[in-house]
C-alpha cells in the first residue's frame, strides 16, 4: 500500500482577506477529500527579513525561515495560490523561496524543492486572473527541480468571484480549482 501524500497548501499573500487564500482553501479541501494529508499555512505566520547573504553569514537562517523550510521538506507537494503583483510574483512568496533554497551544511542542494510536485493557481481583481504572474512562478519552481503540474487555474475579477461561504460562484471554476487539488493528490499517490 502506498503512503499518504503530504501536501503543504498556502497563498503567496499575507493579506487577511486575500482572494488567493480563499482559492487555495478550495483546492486543499479537494486534495484532502482525495486522500492526501494537507497542511494549510499562512505566510503571515512566517515573517522573515528579505533574503541577504550577510544576514545568513552573521546570524544564520532566521528561525521562521528554518521552520518554513522544514515544513517544505516534510511534504511531498505544494498547492500554491500565487497572486500577481505588477505582472510577476509577490515579494513575500519570492522571499520564502529564496530562504528555503539555501542549503544547510551537509544538506543536498534545494532539498525543499527537488523532486516535489506543485499545483498552481491564482486569483486577481484584473481580467487575466494572475496569468502573467503564474508564468514567473512556474519558471522558478521548474528551475528549482520541482515537477509543476501542467494544469493551472486563474480566476479573474476575484472581488466578485466568491460566495460569502468561500466557494466560487462559477461552478466551472469551482470544479477546476477542486480538480487541481485532486490532481496533485492523485499524482503524488502514483509516485
Amino acid at each position: 500500500m502506498s503512503k499518504t501524500p503530504r501536501i503543504l497548501a498556502f497563498a503567496g499573500s499575507t493579506r487577511a482577506e486575500s482572494y488567493n487564500k480563499r482559492l487555495v482553501r478550495i483546492a486543499a479541501q479537494a486534495a484532502q477529500a482525495s486522500g492526501a494529508e494537507v497542511t494549510p499555512i499562512d505566510l503571515k505566520d512566517f515573517p522573515m527579513p528579505l533574503f541577504d547573504e550577510d544576514i545568513e553569514r552573521d546570524q544564520g537562517m532566521p528561525e521562521t525561515a528554518a521552520k518554513l523550510k522544514k515544513l517544505m521538506i516534510a511534504h511531498d507537494g505544494f498547492l500554491i495560490a500565487a497572486p500577481e503583483y505588477n505582472s510577476s510574483i509577490t515579494a513575500v512568496l519570492k522571499n520564502c523561496i529564496d530562504w528555503a533554497s539555501r542549503s544547510a551544511p551537509g544538506e543536498a542542494a534545494l532539498t525543499a524543492f527537488q523532486g516535489k510536485v506543485v499545483a498552481l493557481m491564482s486569483a486577481s481583481p484584473g481580467g487575466l486572473g494572475g496569468l502573467r504572474g503564474l508564468v514567473h512562478v512556474r519558471s522558478i519552481f521548474g528551475n528549482l527541480g520541482m515537477i509543476v503540474l501542467p494544469d493551472q487555474v486563474a480566476v479573474a475579477k476575484a472581488y466578485e468571484a466568491f460566495t460569502p461561504e468561500g466557494s466560487l460562484k462559477d461552478a466551472k471554476q469551482q470544479t477546476a480549482i477542486e480538480g487541481l487539488g485532486r490532481a496533485l493528490a492523485a499524482f503524488l499517490q502514483k509516485l
